[in-house]
């Protein structure tokens, strides 16, 4: 549980006071977390897998505002209701907490409470960058960021220096996600992968960056 999570922060013997407050829950893809609404009952350590966090617009549509994988929290806490539908992506396993437990032990542990913080603060700016980057930059920059948001949380690198990353949500998810099209999003990776920058195997969903540079260089142009 201590590799990449909040408990990394830590001693072991708090730990061990910590874990015996959590239990690993395994979760199916397609199953749903947490509902909008829902008693905000518990938190959790995301050990394996990925989730997408959504709300729902006002004529009903669903809206991801951000995806969780190995190593995020998940959990609103020190609010009572859930304002967010959380749902596996994959099969996911989670290491979870009664929240008000958790919120009592974090008193304890400052370290942690400060990390937590930090993590809190960093996701709001990157919605934040999210949201800029709807007004800012083009398709390209936009699916070409994403990607290599992909890979910094999750990607792994092969023998030739490929990074491998599997894309947990579909095309259509994709483009609410970026404010696209499902059109411009095809439209984009099927120029990337033309122009040799990334390729795909085992269907669609798992992608293979060929030239992190270029990403690089579409995102942060000179």
């Amino acid at each position: 549980m201590r590799n990449k999570t909040l408990c990394a922060s830590i001693s072991d013997e708090r730990l061990a006071i910590l874990s015996a407050l959590g239990r690993r829950w395994r979760v199916s893809a397609g199953q749903v977390v947490t509902w909008a609404g829902d008693a905000n009952s518990h938190c959790a350590n995301v050990i394996s897998g990925a989730l997408k966090v959504s709300a729902s617009t006002a004529d009903g549509r669903e809206q991801i505002v951000g995806l969780l994988f190995a190593g995020d929290f998940l959990g609103q806490l020190f609010v009572n209701e859930a304002s967010l539908t959380v749902t596996a992506l994959t099969d996911t396993d989670l290491c979870a907490f009664p929240r008000a437990d958790f919120e009592r032990a974090l008193a304890s542990y400052p370290r942690m409470e400060r990390l937590l913080l930090e993590r809190t603060m960093a996701s709001l700016h990157e919605a934040q960058e999210r949201m800029l980057s709807l007004g800012r930059k083009d398709a390209r920059e936009r699916v070409a960021d994403f990607l290599l948001d992909l890979a910094r949380r999750t990607g792994m690198c092969g023998a030739a220096g490929e990074i491998r990353v599997l894309i947990p949500i579909s095309r259509g998810e994709m483009a609410g996600f970026l404010g696209l099209t499902i059109e411009t999003i095809s439209r984009q990776l099927t120029r990337l992968k033309s122009d040799r920058v990334i390729d795909f195997s085992r269907g669609e969903r798992e992608c293979v960056i060929l030239n992190s540079a270029v990403l690089e260089a579409i995102v942060n142009p000179a």
